[in-house]
């Protein structure tokens, strides 16, 4: 392996792995509290705006009509799995299958994007704060570990991150879903009031909410400032956002950092593992493999944060090897255990015999949210378990699109109009943390740059499935509720990766035989590396979890820059 030649114009104070959700906020974080950062990013450069290419496209000017070739579902088979991941008009943000293989004992569907930016740009953009009880359940109910923070000590962070990132949304003084720092929220549609009279006068227990996006409806000065604009409702957000109206690393952060002037970034970079120095009992910096050139090259710095997702930032780990830490940087055997996910693909849609003077304005980016009511004021009515579930969904007026039978003057009329109201409503399930749902590196198999592929073996257990049985009930039941019609309810078989957030295997935990990170997301025995990426989950809720990794990330920084002054890192 080759070393630096003149370390110093590889030194730095701070160095991020990832350019991501959580990446971006370290990147902004330290730099603007004066650290010279290196923001070290495993793919290629995608710039703000110029590099959205079909960001403005008509559907008839999309290659093949938005749908995918032969070609394409052969290099991104398992990307495919999503079922909108490979459409020509944003398939190249996520990762080529062929050229980053991993594999599978159980199915695991890892969705990924290398480039600037990571998955910010082509995220969901659900933004909900974990509640108190999320943070305690671990410890009330003897499920694994307890967390080694509550709510109070995240609070003021969440609201920290939620100013900046721009979260629309409703006050609601909800005890399972707190409020936060919200620009308006996007109205609800005609069904879904309907949905939300009928749900609010069957339970009392129950409430239908806008959807909380990261998207701007009311923009700040300091976003205004950034180059950031109110969101246009086109619903275009998987091929980026020109207007920086939601929040990504490049409307945002990077920028931001990028503004202070000690920021580096550099692309192609992938990062190997992390050098660590058995005299001094902590981390000296990384060593990096050159994507196109295949040459190694160590960087040094004084911290370290780990960004680049929960299964490549435990890799990076477990690659970290030493005579100290022979097994990769842990000493509890946590390391790659407990790997979770939301499970999802189970609901209920139907149709709205009213309101057909109405329409939509726009495309909203977001819909409604059912917040969590199982099993603390509600019970389970059809199984026994621990836990509960949220939904999402959206109701709109059907267009053109709809498959309806006919010929002639009346059919193209038909098609011409728009049909009847509809209204989708889909279950996102808490998963519990498994010891023996893990990810692990591979003995015999590296990929092209001599990186041992990651194995995933994973899969939900007896308390997710039955929890499915009331997410798929209740969902019809309250579509009943507004007096829906033609009610139909799905329920596939789900998959660890399906729903893009995926956690654990790096865990916070209160002591070195337990969990990999402390309180403050330190590697045990390395206090200089940072993981705040969703490897540091304790445990998973079930609301989207990106906005605890901005809070976690946010909170870390701030940590570790008060600690370097007094010459504890």
């Amino acid at each position: 392996m080759n070393t630096t030649k003149g370390k110093a114009s590889h030194t730095y104070d701070a160095i991020v792995v990832g350019s991501g959700i959580s990446g971006g906020w370290a990147a902004k974080e330290l730099t603007e509290k004066g650290l010279k950062t290196l923001v070290l990013e495993r793919g290629h450069k995608l710039e703000h705006i110029t590099d959205y290419k079909n960001t403005n496209a008509a559907p008839w000017q999309v290659k093949w009509l938005n749908k995918p070739s032969q070609e394409i579902r052969k290099q991104q088979h398992k990307q495919a799995r999503t079922g909108y991941t490979i459409r020509p008009a944003h398939n190249e943000l996520f990762v080529d299958d062929q050229d980053h293989p991993y594999e599978e004992k159980q199915r695991f569907d890892w969705m990924r994007g290398y480039h600037t930016g990571g998955r910010s740009v082509m995220w969901g953009r659900q933004s909900y704060r974990l509640s108190p009880m999320d943070f305690e359940a671990n410890a009330k109910e003897g499920i694994a570990i307890p967390w080694p923070i509550n709510y109070k000590d995240l609070e003021p962070w969440y609201a920290y991150v939620e100013k900046f990132a721009g979260i629309s949304g409703s006050l609601e003084g909800l005890k399972q879903l707190p409020d936060g720092i919200f620009q308006p929220s996007m109205a609800l549609t005609p069904s879904e009031l309907e949905l939300k009279a009928g749900v609010e006068k069957k339970w009392n227990t129950r409430t239908v909410i806008p959807a909380r996006i990261a998207h701007l409806t009311d923009p700040t000065p300091e976003q205004l400032a950034l180059g950031r604009a109110s969101c246009q409702y086109r619903n275009l957000c998987l091929r980026g956002c020109p207007y920086g109206a939601y929040f990504s690393s490049q409307s945002a952060t990077l920028r931001a950092a990028e503004n202070t002037g000690k920021m580096t970034l550099k692309t192609h970079a992938i990062v190997h593992s992390i050098i660590y120095d058995e005299n001094k009992e902590k981390a000296i910096g990384v060593r990096v493999i050159d994507e196109v050139t295949m040459e190694t090259t160590e960087y040094f710095a004084r911290i370290i944060f780990l960004n680049a997702s929960a299964v490549a930032s435990t890799a990076i780990l477990m690659n970290s090897t030493s005579n100290r830490y022979q097994n990769g940087m842990d000493d509890s055997g946590a390391l790659g255990g407990y790997l979770m996910d939301h499970h999802l693909s189970v609901g209920s849609r139907g149709i709205i015999d009213k309101h057909q003077d109405k329409v939509q304005y726009g495309r909203r980016p977001g819909g409604f949210y059912i917040p969590r009511y199982r099993n603390f004021n509600e019970k389970p009515e059809k199984a026994n378990y621990l836990r509960g579930f949220g939904y999402q969904g959206e109701g709109y007026r059907q267009n053109w699109k709809r498959h309806i039978p006919g010929f002639g003057k009346d059919f193209k009329k038909e098609l011409t109009s728009f049909g009847p109201w509809f209204i989708n409503m889909y279950g996102f399930g808490e998963c519990l943390p498994y010891e023996n749902n893990r990810i692990s590196l591979s003995k015999e198999k590296t990929d092209k740059w001599g990186l041992p592929l990651v194995v995933a073996d994973a899969d939900f257990q007896t308390n997710e499935i039955a929890m499915r049985e009331d997410m798929k009930a209740d969902s019809a039941e309250m579509l009943e509720s507004m007096g829906a019609l033609d009610i139909v309810t799905y329920h596939s078989k789900p998959a660890l990766g399906l729903g893009i957030h995926e956690m654990g295997t790096a865990r916070m935990g209160n002591s070195p035989k337990e969990s990999v990170l402390n309180k403050h997301n330190q590697v045990w025995g390395a206090p200089n590396v940072f993981c705040t990426d969703g490897a540091a989950m304790t445990s998973s809720g079930c609301q989207n979890p990106s906005l605890t990794y901005m809070a976690l990330t946010a909170r870390a920084a701030n940590f570790a820059v008060a600690e370097m002054k007094k010459g504890n890192l």
